[in-house]
């Protein structure tokens, strides 16, 4: 069988994202020495989820200035444009670009927005972004991100989100930056149901009124939950190669995006943080099709179905849907 494009991405952290080399690229031009943030190979070297996370952010301590968010943006799509992926959601934080200055986030965005501008031109890949506060960096901080989204939402921040652990806080605590999110525009996304549980995925339904959950695969560990959600039409937003390498599935066959999907839930596919795992949506792609024998029209149905839940406006969308049209034959 042939692995079907075009392929749209929901769920993709842009420091996440970027590759080892590129990172250690960045890090030698300004001689930071983070080393140990990698293994013998080069490769991104992490114990565990929470070891996970001090990575990241040791490999974003780097990017300190517009033109290096600039320089990964156009890095980033390049990679994804090369596994056919046609549009792409990537999860954007102030926390990061500028301190959750609002004049200094405009001048980050401005950055990212031109070098997607140059991505779309030259590798036919649309780029949107979804500003998303760190949440165990606390409420109070998230309403800051949640002014600095507020301030810039438009043709290209079209979301808000939360991530990060979800063992910090509630999601009733970010509810005040959910409501100006929501009031400025921006439709809503959270993570739930990675290492919280099926309790997390129905909290941050019910508590936040999300439209995606952000990963939301251990909903199947509660039949009611994955009823409700099927009902009430959630997406998740499912990295399936990013719960396996961080151990919360074993394998490919356990993962439970097919019972989901089974089961009515509205799944799409994603990364997450593709070097950190070793994965690109090509390889999700395939590692999906060979566990579950899942052809181009299953793959095709999803790809719709994260085109009808994208966060972008009409007309992108409807130029969407006429490449997936074109795939339809």
């Amino acid at each position: 069988m042939t692995v079907i494009e075009p392929k749209i991405e929901l769920h993709l952290h842009l420091e996440g994202a970027a590759p080892a080399a590129f990172i250690r690229q960045i890090a030698f031009e300004k001689r930071m020495n983070i080393n140990g943030i990698f293994d013998d190979h080069g490769n991104y070297a992490y114990r565990d989820f929470w070891h996970f996370l001090e990575v990241y952010e040791v490999a974003t301590s780097t990017l300190s200035r517009p033109e290096d968010y600039a320089r990964l943006t156009r890095a980033v799509l390049q990679e994804s444009a090369a596994s056919g992926v046609v549009y792409c959601e990537t999860f954007l934080s102030p926390d990061f670009c500028g301190g959750r200055d609002v004049g200094a986030w405009r001048d980050y965005l401005a950055a990212i927005h031109e070098a997607a501008a140059g991505a779309e031109r030259d590798f036919g890949i649309v780029l949107r972004g979804i500003v998303t506060p760190i949440r165990h960096f606390g409420p109070e901080k998230a309403r800051e991100t949640a002014l600095c989204a507020a301030e810039t939402a438009g043709d290209f921040i079209v979301g808000f989100g939360l991530a990060g652990d979800e063992k910090k806080w509630q999601p009733i605590d970010f509810k005040w930056s959910f409501e100006c999110a929501r009031e400025a525009g921006l439709r809503l996304t959270c993570h739930a149901g990675e290492w919280g549980g099926p309790e997390s995925v129905r909290a941050a339904w019910r508590d936040l009124g999300v439209e995606r959950i952000g990963h939301g695969v251990r909903a199947i560990e509660d039949p009611r939950l994955v009823e409700d959600l099927a009902e009430a039409g959630v997406v998740l937003e499912c990295c399936p190669g990013s719960n396996i390498a961080l151990g919360i599935y074993p394998d490919w066959p356990a993962h439970p995006i097919a019972r989901l999907r089974e089961r009515g839930v509205r799944v799409t596919i994603s990364t997450d943080d593709p070097p950190f795992f070793h994965t690109t949506m090509a390889r999700e792609y395939a590692h999906l099709a060979e566990a579950f024998g899942w052809d181009d029209a299953v793959f095709l149905g999803i790809a719709r179905t994260s085109a009808e839940a994208a966060f972008c406006d009409p007309d992108t969308r409807d130029k969407i849907m006429k490449k997936l049209e074109k795939a339809d034959v």
